[in-house]
């Protein structure tokens, strides 16, 4: 969503008489259509379920327990084995191979220009001593439940509050409104930007 199409929305560029409600020049339909645009964006499937720091290292950790493997093996074993529904990102996985290899846990051989990390001694102990404990990728799935229906109400909530501004507030709260959903969707997306 574009902030020219939020102030449109709230009747920032409409040019409207300054009315409320549905009258007086306020796009309240284009809004509520808008919210129900992403109820619907919230209720489809999402991929690529982020998790923690920690568990990119105790999934790393636990496939090289298995066999030694490169990194882009690693996401794809990961992404197969939470079946679909967790798959990390190079920028995720690379530095976590780095901290672990700087940590003495891993080796990285090269061959043919690629990298084939394996566990240590130690890298062994810390894989073995966390072996009672369900793997990261299995752990996903009961993860996402919550965030599946957490998420979406927090979404639909805020386009309620939006709306009810778009419906009863004056030029000024509105402009005031769009001004919190564009800093809104801004720190949602620098929450994306990490890793």
């Amino acid at each position: 969503m574009s902030g020219s199409n939020i102030g449109d929305w709230f009747g920032g560029s409409s040019g409207g008489s300054g009315g409320r409600g549905t009258g007086g020049g306020w796009p309240t339909g284009g809004l509520w259509e808008a919210m129900e645009n992403l109820r619907g964006q919230f209720e489809q499937k999402v991929g690529g379920t982020r998790m923690g720091k920690g568990d990119v290292r105790s999934a790393v950790l636990a496939l090289l327990a298995e066999k030694p493997m490169h990194g882009y093996q690693i996401i794809q074993e990961i992404d197969d084995r939470s079946g679909g529904s967790w798959k990390p990102s190079p920028g995720s996985v690379y530095p976590t191979l780095q901290l672990l290899a700087d940590e003495g846990l891993i080796l990285a051989e090269e061959s043919n220009g690629r990298k084939t990390y394996s566990l240590t001694v130690e890298g062994r102990a810390v894989a073995d001593a966390s072996g009672d404990r369900s793997a990261p990728w299995e752990a996903s799935s009961s993860r996402d439940s919550g965030r599946a229906t957490a998420l979406p109400k927090a979404g639909i909530d805020l386009a309620q509050a939006a709306a009810q501004v778009g419906r009863s507030g004056n030029p000024d709260q509105v402009k005031q409104a769009v001004a919190v959903l564009e800093e809104a969707r801004r720190k949602l997306f620098s929450i994306l930007a990490q890793d």
